[in-house]
């Protein structure tokens, strides 16, 4: 660590920006702060920014960074023990914004309706209790929800009102963050029965060369609006509307992996005159239930000096021109719970007493106890990716069947589970269990009351395996499909997927560390956090040139006592019709860290066929950013690469690196329930196929007449995915059914299409 803050140093005194100097902080590829980030705002103090936004049930968290790219948790400025918190889905904090004013940090937020702030010397805390801010009488209504603060060129502040459709206002504060009775209101901006903005929500504010702009979002459904005046006013002849605040007509919105970009922060300018800002969007299709991500995208005002926001196309960017600080991708890190605090990357789910969780009671374990026989305690991070693998060693003496601890993937709305955990069923018997839905996996627990938890992510599906030791792993069960998780937008909770430890029943459990993304599981190469160049197709990472380059993120290779391992060699599994390349692998940053392997990718004859290649690797233990960088003669593909694993000494067997999850074959026939149901444009049915048949899969209205063909050819044995487009079809409930013509099978399913 002391090295690689030495690094930076020189960086900086010889005149490059950091890390700002190597390839890996020039460019990047959106969303930079994957999982649930709702209502985000931004604020730049210094050389500092900050943000956070609307956390609803789960304990906000403040975010910092100094790039706007690499962003660190910092801080939770409210307490999962403060007594008004609450405890139910859709509940908690709405909005968020933390400024510097008058010589401290403070935090605004609203919950039940009512705005609040804490305040702090530091931005890492501690904070203080929550202040409630009175409404002012001027208004008719509450100070509502989704407000952000606007600090004026003259020192003097406002809050920014939106309650329910026709209700926005600008409301002055005194310096002890109380209203001082100067109200602009403008209930003109929205006003009833027509509502022209939908909800005009999440307003922000920032000023530019004279100018007042107030932005603010229409609704979850999307649209952001920009309107600017020369004055602060309530006077609507003042305000020009300037229209769509993002780029509506970008040749390249249709391929977008987000769709329809709004509640956007306020704009910030950096010191070489860039504009910049962050937002929420949920992905398209069958990740949204991760949540609204945090998307960052560049300003640029017209000769008008009208505001326009890059939409976030696929595409990657040219990042602001800041120092990164050595601060990592932000995605979970591993926690090994030897700290006398919590890390804020952590969240509490809803009310959680103090006495409810300790670090102390047994130091290098977290101990979680239940809030009640029928709530669970839990400590949950933002699952925004795609490929993982999370581990756990547990410590649990379960007593009934009530009582429970392990892994779990939760839906934001906190009506469905993936489990992974220990209990103990109806015989009395100590049990390991793998669970979600209707579909169980149970054995018998042989180890004892501590034992390793692991679940493994590759898209939708996810395995489950438990171990003596954390080396040997046994498979528990089938994969689990959880699409129904992964898809579902909650417009009623407007809480993403999150991933981590729980306890439930009556009983307390141990948990020695959590681990993220382990690097001695296989990776798949086709989900990078962040890359340069590279195409991601289902199964691998394609498109490989000279000189580009994809990272995954928050790797951990142990080394220490609890997580005694350490890598020998590396694999990877690639394809070249060519003649190949070099994968060069660093630590941290491409060329100012740590480069510890260098393997040659040579030709596999084609590009289906892929191979195992395998390459000796530097010592290195710890946590870190792994970046791939790809080196080769021409302009020609150098090869595609399916999957990335590090291995420990005397590990020979390579045959599981080429393990694609995602593709196993099928013992029966097997048609799954779409989802999402019900929908209300598209929605996807997988299927699968145990050998090689002429597959029809149809859809057909109650009266019986085919609606749509989705497939009807010879398929090869293995798993299969059909989207349906009912764009064009009235709503009602319609069948899917398949058949194989040839082994005289066939299956219906139900669905139901709702707008």
């Amino acid at each position: 660590m002391k090295r690689f803050f030495v690094l930076v140093s020189c960086y900086l005194i010889i005149g490059i920006y950091g890390y700002g100097g190597s390839p890996s902080f020039q460019t990047y590829i959106n969303p930079v702060i994957p999982g649930d980030h709702p209502d985000c705002t931004l604020t730049r103090v210094g050389n500092d920014f900050y943000t956070t936004g609307s956390s609803f049930n789960v304990t906000p968290v403040i975010y910092h960074s100094t790039d706007l790219v690499h962003w660190e948790a910092i801080a939770q400025p409210v307490r999962a023990s403060w007594p008004e918190y609450g405890d139910q889905p859709g509940g908690g904090c709405w909005g968020g914004h933390m400024v510097y004013y008058k010589g401290k940090y403070w935090h605004f937020f609203s919950l039940g309706g009512h705005m609040r702030y804490v305040t702090a010397e530091d931005p890492r805390g501690p904070w203080s209790d929550p202040v409630t801010i009175n409404d002012p009488p001027q208004l008719p209504y509450t100070l509502g929800y989704d407000n952000s603060i606007f600090i004026d060129d003259d020192g003097k502040w406002y809050l920014l009102v939106k309650n329910l459709q026709p209700n926005n206002a600008i409301v002055e504060l005194d310096s002890t963050g109380q209203p001082t009775g100067v109200v602009y209101n403008l209930s003109w901006l929205n006003p009833a029965p027509n509502y022209p903005y939908s909800w005009a929500e999440g307003p922000v504010m920032w000023k530019y060369k004279g100018y007042y702009y107030y932005s603010f979002a229409r609704d979850l459904g999307g649209g952001q609006y920009v309107m600017r005046s020369p004055i602060l006013t309530d006077d609507s002849s003042s305000w020009e509307m300037l229209g769509d605040f993002f780029n509506e007509n970008d040749p390249k919105k249709n391929t977008s992996l987000f769709t329809r970009p709004n509640h956007a922060s306020p704009v910030v300018m950096l010191d070489d005159s860039t504009h910049w800002v962050l937002h929420p969007l949920y992905a398209k299709d069958d990740w949204k239930g991760q949540g609204r991500q945090g998307l960052l995208n560049q300003v640029h005002y017209d000769e008008n000096l009208k505001p326009t926001a890059d939409y976030p196309i696929n595409t990657y960017f040219t990042a602001p021109n800041l120092p990164s600080s050595g601060i990592p991708w932000m995605v979970p890190h591993s926690d090994f719970f030897d700290s006398l605090e919590l890390n804020p990357e952590w969240s509490f789910l809803g009310y959680t007493p103090e006495e409810k969780h300790s670090l102390t009671e047994r130091p290098g374990w977290l101990r979680l106890s239940p809030k009640s026989s029928s709530k669970p305690t839990t400590i949950i991070k933002n699952d925004g990716e795609h490929n993982y693998s999370l581990i756990t060693r547990l410590d649990f003496t379960p007593q009934s069947q009530n009582d429970e601890a392990g892994l779990w993937i939760m839906r934001g709305d906190e009506t469905k589970f993936l489990k992974l955990y220990s209990s103990v069923n109806d015989n009395g018997e100590k049990v390991i269990v793998f669970s979600f839905e209707n579909t169980k996996y149970e054995v018998p627990n042989l180890i004892g009351d501590t034992l390793w938890l692991r679940i493994i992510r590759n898209n939708h599906n996810i395995s489950g395996f438990y171990s003596e030791d954390g080396i040997n792993w046994i498979k528990l069960g089938g994969n689990i499909n959880i699409s129904i998780i992964d898809s579902y937008s909650d417009y009623t909770t407007f809480t993403g997927t999150r991933q981590g430890l729980y306890v439930k029943g009556d009983t307390p459990a141990f948990f020695d560390l959590y681990i993220y993304r382990d690097a001695y599981t296989p990776m798949m190469a086709a989900c990078p956090a962040n890359q340069f160049g590279t195409y991601r197709r289902p199964q691998f990472l394609d498109s490989i040139h000279n000189n580009d380059w994809a990272l995954y993120a928050g790797v951990e290779f142990g080394g220490n006592s609890d997580y005694p391992k350490a890598p020998d060699s590396l694999g990877f599994s690639a394809s070249s019709a060519t003649s190949g390349g070099i994968i060069e692998v660093w630590l941290d940053s491409l060329d100012t860290g740590r480069k510890i392997a260098e393997c040659e990718i040579t030709t596999t004859g084609d590009w289906q066929t892929f191979k195992v290649f395998k390459t000796k690797v530097d010592p290195v233990s710890g946590n870190h950013d792994v970046y791939l960088k790809f080196k080769g003669s021409g302009t020609d593909r150098l090869f595609q690469l399916k999957t990335i694993k590090f291995l420990i000494e005397g590990d020979t067997s390579l045959s599981y690196v080429e393990e694609d999850f995602s593709s196993k074959i099928p013992k029966t026939y097997i048609l799954e329930q779409n989802y999402p149901n019900p929908f209300s444009l598209y929605t996807t049915i997988n299927f699968g196929v145990p050998e090689k048949s002429f597959i029809s899969l149809k859809v057909y209205n109650l009266l019986g007449e085919e609606v749509a063909v989705l497939r009807e050819e010879e398929l090869s044995p293995g798993i299969y995915s059909a989207k349906f487009d009912a764009s064009q079809l009235p709503n009602g409930v319609y069948f899917y059914i398949i058949k194989a013509k040839d082994k005289k099978f066939s299956e219906t399913k139900k669905m139901i299409l709702i707008r």
